[in-house]
């Protein structure tokens, strides 16, 4: 009997998690840096940088929210500094 090996599925477009989850972690630092100069980014341009890829986008939050980042919710859909 097989079992499906989660390391090595492939999702949209054929990619990894692993190579997934390397993505979304470049893409935070690079919209870290965006926050920072800005002051904040909407949902709207961290899904078009992640090219509409649901799992990147998601792993891309997640590491934002991780670095310390607010990530808003439905009723603000967007990234920002947090207050601390």
């Amino acid at each position: 009997m097989e079992k499906c090996d989660s390391r090595t599925r492939a999702y949209k477009n054929g990619k990894t998690f692993d190579q997934c989850r390397d993505i979304a972690k470049t893409l935070s630092l690079e919209l870290g840096e965006k926050i920072n100069k800005s002051g904040q980014v909407g949902w709207d341009v961290i899904l078009e940088s992640a090219q509409h890829d649901e799992l990147v986008y998601k792993l891309t939050l997640k590491y934002l929210r991780q670095t310390g980042y607010d990530i808003g919710d439905w009723k603000r859909p967007k990234v920002t500094k947090s207050i601390v």
